[in-house]
């Protein structure tokens, strides 16, 4: 949660919203109370409560914009429910309970994206990494040459360093080698004569001539002869000449595979090094490259009933049955970079992690906004949609109290939860609620209505003022509008007698009253030739005097 003080607070409302001060420094205090909870030390911490709050005032005077503007300045866990949407457990619509899972769902999504933000780089160096082996595989099954994506001189540097590394990968000490691998240490004369005579002596007793027999006894003479000269017989020379000649050849055969093996890892290598280059250069970026997403096919609900209202059991169940659907698109490569950083980051989290992490946030820093809670008070009469808005409300007594609700990420506490509920109580009052409920929200706080100093500053002070907006929309039309200080004095006048003479809608009666003004405008800008159109209080009375006069008139149109 952002470390804001009650009166930075306050300053940031006021930027968008106009007067409520004591809303707005109540809204403040229950923000701030959350973060100092979260200082306290010990068992104090779990003792203290939130200050649940109720806000009343009429339709229109900033009840909603508050809650609005309080999701986009705490970092926690927010989320705006109207009361309306809930029914009692047993009629069809949506149970309490939701609420506390819509905020986990919130939670999970902070979470995410904080995670995500720890993991980009990762996340970036996966993608890039993915996106290059896709490049690598289309050009190499393309047949692709790089040379179009090179200049001349680039060209010629590459060659040269290919040069030089081809002649340093060539073993200088190959020959010297070999021959100290085959180098034999040479006999005298007198030693290979003396060896030789032994050696012919001792197998010479062994030969016996056979008369009847020469021929056998001259080839047994013979392989004794080459035993003794050779180191084996004839028959054994040839097998194992043979065989010498097979091994040789399949030593070159290996040796000639590996090289041109070894030669096209190079070449891919240095192909896969040009690619990376020139995606590191940008010089790819409008390549088509094909990419894979996989898409869950939304299940199949019979029966009318919307999936928010299956239990979460079963949503998981019809979550994972459900066909997984693969498309196969071709996309740029600046396009197919973002979803890979988008697929590779996703697998990077750690699912479990995120989930512990934002229950633990939502339990103690989530806020709860109920909206229209004064719609949910019964009828002394008790009958029809009556009986399920008293149920609702004593559905609510739990969830405000604290309890445990079952999520599909966990069981979540809502007992430190903040709620904020809101109501304008036109036709009912805040005792119109059960006494119990009504113990759950202790601060209340009353919202006053909009006068016509109001309607002056809301149309000048706020950064997104219905007249800047406007003005801002005439722009696209190369048409500058400016509304005088006359004419916003008279456009707030008319639009606080009209809330007195009419139902009293607020600020919201601005959006008809300026509708109605430029309507002309609006239709004839895109004809219009560049210009200034200035709006002061004469052109306003020329526009809205007939229908503000005119009662009846002013109620079907205002």
């Amino acid at each position: 949660m952002l470390e804001l003080t009650p009166r930075q607070i306050v300053e940031e409302l006021d930027k968008h919203i106009v007067g409520q001060k004591d809303a707005k420094r109540a809204i403040a205090v229950a923000i701030r109370n959350r973060w100092r909870r979260q200082q306290v030390e010990g068992d104090m911490r779990d003792e203290i409560g939130p200050k649940n709050m109720m806000m009343i005032g009429p339709t229109g005077v900033g009840k909603t914009e508050i809650a609005r503007r309080l999701a986009a300045l705490t970092g926690a866990p927010f989320v705006k429910v109207d009361a309306t949407k809930y029914t009692e457990v047993g009629y069809y619509g949506r149970d309490v309970e939701s609420m506390a899972r819509d905020l986990v769902e919130n939670a999970i999504g902070i979470v995410r994206a904080e995670e995500r933000e720890k993991i980009a780089e990762k996340g970036k160096e996966a993608a890039e990494k993915r996106l290059l082996d896709v490049l690598v595989d289309k050009f190499e099954r393309d047949n692709r040459d790089l040379s179009e994506f090179f200049d001349e001189q680039e060209l010629e540097d590459d060659d040269c360093i290919d040069a030089e590394i081809v002649d340093a990968e060539q073993p200088l000490e190959t020959a010297e080698q070999v021959e100290q691998t085959n180098k034999i240490e040479p006999l005298s004369f007198e030693e290979a004569s003396k060896k030789f005579y032994d050696d012919m002596r001792n197998v010479s007793a062994e030969i016996q001539f056979d008369p009847k027999n020469p021929q056998q006894s001259v080839s047994e003479a013979l392989d004794a002869l080459a035993k003794v000269m050779f180191g084996g017989s004839r028959e054994d020379k040839k097998e194992e000449s043979g065989t010498k000649e097979k091994l040789e050849t399949t030593s070159k055969a290996k040796e000639k595979k590996k090289a041109e093996e070894k030669s096209h890892k190079k070449e891919k290598a240095k192909f896969r090094e040009k690619v990376a280059e020139l995606l590191k250069e940008g010089k790819l970026e409008d390549e088509f490259v094909p990419v894979l997403q996989e898409r869950s096919s939304p299940p199949i609900i019979m029966g009318g009933v919307g999936f928010d209202l299956i239990p979460d059991e079963l949503q998981n169940v019809l979550e994972n049955i459900g066909p997984k659907r693969t498309s196969r698109r071709e996309t740029t490569v600046s396009e197919a970079r973002e979803l890979f950083i988008e697929q590779e980051s996703e697998n990077l989290l750690d699912k479990e992690k995120i989930n512990e992490r934002a229950i633990e946030l939502a339990e103690n820093l989530g806020i709860i906004f109920i909206d229209e809670i004064d719609k949910i008070v019964g009828s002394e009469g008790g009958r029809g949609a009556d009986v399920s808005r008293q149920g609702v409300q004593r559905d609510l007594l739990p969830i405000v109290e604290g309890t445990t609700v079952q999520t599909k990420y966990g069981f979540f506490s809502t007992e430190h939860v903040l709620f904020i509920a809101a109501g304008a109580f036109h036709r009912a009052k805040p005792s119109d609620l059960t006494p119990e409920l009504q113990g759950r929200f202790p601060i209340r706080v009353e919202l006053s209505e909009l006068k016509k100093e109001d309607f002056v500053r809301i149309l000048t002070e706020p950064k997104s003022a219905l007249t800047k907006q406007y003005a801002a929309l005439m722009k696209t039309e190369n048409v500058e509008l400016v509304f005088k200080d006359d004419a916003i004095d008279t456009l707030a006048e008319y639009a606080a007698e009209t809330n007195l003479t009419t139902q009293n809608i607020g600020a919201r009666r601005l959006c008809t009253i300026m509708e109605l003004l430029l309507e002309d405008l609006n239709f004839e800008a895109a004809e219009m030739e560049s210009g200034r159109v200035e709006i002061d209080a004469d052109y306003v009375r020329s526009k809205l005097d007939a229908v503000v006069r005119d009662e009846d008139l002013s109620k079907f149109v205002l």
